[in-house]
């Protein structure tokens, strides 16, 4: 067996003791009301794109997908496909895939869901869970590990000491929608639990896009001395979701409701996800480590049935330590997994004839720190960086087709250097420079060129330097954040072909050198205690930088301009938020720029009620006007009308419910 540079670093810092406990803790993670304070501090103390997403900025919506609870992020990138599959991307991570995601680090708990080849699969958190959202944009992730392009979410779960009591809701409207949720918390500060139960079923406003699930979640905490506490996790999945397939933008602006039936494609998920995180405080310093696995059963007909079975386990461990001006974070994860990879002829939605069986697995570890020192009371001076290594393998035992085995190792090391200033209590300024690397997956590393599923030894990691500079802070009743970023990526990971007179990409590639640059920000003005504005400018200017085939080009995908604006009118008793998303103009579809989709713009309203003590009605309603529009695109080389390659905006719908607190 191999042992990496990183295991090795990993096992010496889970044999580091713990000294003392931190009065200002950078990194762990605690629920209720003193967590979404303590998020915010950590927020306040990163030089860079962060922020915080309260449960209450998305309570009145029927949360369905992450996009529901990150529509108002600045920087998140977040446009629908069907059901709960969504493209989320931030500074354009993982802008190739036409499917789930890559680029991001996904954490539950602050513990990693990401599998062991570092794609991830967001349909497996259960955003109506959360009490809040963390998100780190690039670089600025490095505390939770993660050293990817796009950067790290971390949606945190409630606890039975901060969530006591039950509490139950229920969602119902457009498309035969029906959702469920019950919770229960109880204990105090030496013992607590904290579990919920949530079930859906809705046929989707497309045809072929229904789905069903069943969702829980447990978590139980245990106050071992004054100085040692434990905390255990456990996440059941149950997910049932029909595929309905992308569409000609004729009929994606014409016919949005139409679907694919043929081979009855689905993406069908059982997982479960079992945790633990031990903490040590003693003095200044503290120390927290944990172990996970992950267990998923992937049954997936499309072109055929994609039939696997996957383990992933792994640990991390993290050290913080302030002494006067000084404060530093080191620690460390690895990720292994192994999975039964199976695909049959797709008859109909069944398995067929056997055309292909593999083992693989993989591997990602890495470790990292992070030193800060105030050199004033008004300055911080951070410098950190992340080693990461890794490797995918993979056995072939059987195949129709001609294949090969194949193994092949990556490790990158990424620096960050920044600076943060406050001029005034409520005003901060920043800036960072920074390193990032994305290793290729299984999709990557092994590619079906020509019907053979070939072993790419020559694709590499993605790695880019980014410069960012921001400020965030409050004047009165104004707030703001906005950051500014500039990155050089070399060797992209896209999925377009060369040949140009290839259709649909079916192999992925390491582009030569690409530029990333935009805006983030979001403005707020609470005008009265009645009356709050608040808008989301995403900015993304995504380029080829001198390719030998397509020059300058703009990479397709993501739309230059997208703006978000929600007034709230009334308070906590009665409200109403009118919310709009504008698109002035529609991305390319295609990497040679030959077309270009439709702006348009999608107006929808939440409100909330109080009508007794603990109980409320909220009513979601979204696209009033019935706009027709394309929201995400899988990119080809060159688009023409017979492109399947589009998916419309979510058709008019609206959506109601109740809440009880008990």
């Amino acid at each position: 067996m191999r042992i990496t540079v990183c295991s090795l670093a990993f096992a010496g810092l889970l044999a580091t003791p713990a000294l003392a406990e931190s009065a200002g803790d950078q990194t762990i993670i605690v629920t209720g009301r003193a967590s979404v304070e303590a998020a915010e501090d950590r927020v306040r103390g990163t030089p860079g794109g962060a922020d915080v997403v309260r449960h209450e900025d998305y309570a009145d919506k029927t949360v369905v997908s992450l996009r529901d609870t990150l529509a108002f992020s600045p920087g998140v990138y977040s446009q629908p496909r069907y059901g709960q599959e969504v493209r989320i991307s931030i500074r354009g991570s993982g802008l190739s895939r036409g499917f789930h995601m890559r680029g991001l680090t996904l954490l539950q708990d602050g513990v990693p869901i990401n599998l062991a080849d570092d794609n991830g699969d967001f349909q497996e958190l259960e955003p109506i869970f959360f009490d809040h959202l963390e998100v780190y944009r690039g670089a600025n992730a490095l505390r939770f590990g993660s050293g990817t392009l796009g950067g790290a979410i971390n949606g945190v779960t409630p606890t039975g000491d901060s969530s006591r009591g039950i509490y139950a809701r229920i969602d119902a409207g457009s498309f035969d929608l029906l959702r469920g949720l019950v919770s229960a918390g109880v204990g105090d500060e030496r013992a607590s639990a904290w579990g919920a139960v949530s079930a859906d079923t809705h046929d989707g406003d497309r045809d072929h896009a229904g789905r069903r699930s069943l969702r829980g979640h447990l978590n139980v905490r245990l106050k071992l001395s004054d100085v040692v506490s434990t905390r255990f996790y456990g996440s059941a999945n149950h997910i049932v979701q029909e595929l309905p397939g992308a569409l000609t933008e004729a009929m994606a602006l014409e016919r949005p409701k139409t679907g694919n039936f043929v081979g009855d494609q689905h993406r069908d998920v059982d997982s479960l996800r079992l945790q633990n995180r031990t903490r040590i405080e003693l003095g200044n310093t503290t120390f927290e480590a944990g172990a996970f696995i992950n267990a998923k059963d992937l049954f997936h007909p499309i072109f055929q049935v994609i039939d696997q079975k996957s383990e992933d386990y792994g640990g991390f461990a993290r050290l913080e330590h302030q002494t006067g001006p000084l404060s530093f974070t080191l620690g460390g994860e690895i990720r292994r997994g192994s999975t039964r990879a199976r695909q049959f002829v797709n008859a109909n939605g069944k398995r067929g004839a056997l055309t292909f069986d593999a083992d693989q697995d993989a591997q990602t570890a890495n470790i990292y720190g992070e030193v800060r020192v105030a050199a004033t009371d008004r300055l911080t001076l951070i410098a950190g960086a992340i080693y990461a290594d890794g490797f995918r393998k993979r056995r072939v035992q059987f195949s129709t087709a001609p294949t090969q085995d194949g193994r092949i190792h990556f490790d990158q090391l990424s620096p960050k250097f920044g600076l943060l200033f406050e001029p005034a209590p409520d005003i901060q300024f920043y800036a960072n420079y920074s390193r990032s690397a994305e290793f290729p997956g299984f999709g990557e590393v092994f590619q079906t060129v020509g019907g053979v599923s070939t072993f790419v030894d020559a694709i590499r990691p993605l790695s880019a330097w980014s410069s960012e500079i921001g400020s965030r802070g409050r004047v009165g009743r104004v707030t703001w954040d906005v950051s500014l970023y500039h990155a050089r990526l070399n060797g992209e990971l896209l999925q377009y072909n060369v040949d140009v007179n290839a259709g649909i990409p079916a192999a992925t590639f390491n582009a030569d050198r690409t530029l990333h640059q935009g805006v983030e920000a979001e403005v707020a003005f609470e005008a009265a205690d009645w009356l709050r504005l608040r808008q989301i400018w995403l900015y993304s200017d995504f380029r080829f930088r001198n390719d030998r085939v397509f020059g300058d080009n703009r990479l397709p995908v993501v739309s230059r301009n997208l703006l978000r604006t929600e007034v709230r009118l009334g308070g906590k008793a009665v409200h109403v938020a009118p919310n709009l998303e504008w698109v002035p103009q529609g991305a390319w579809a295609d990497y040679a720029n030959s077309h270009r989709t439709s702006g348009y713009a999608l107006l929808g309203v939440t409100a909330s009620a109080t009508v007794a003590d603990g109980f409320d009605v909220f009513l979601d309603a979204r696209n009033l006007t019935a706009e027709k529009a394309t929201g995400d695109i899988s990119a080809v080389l060159v688009a023409t009308p017979a492109s399947a390659i589009y998916y419309p905006v979510e058709r008019r719908a609206i959506y109601g419910g109740v809440r009880a607190r008990f």
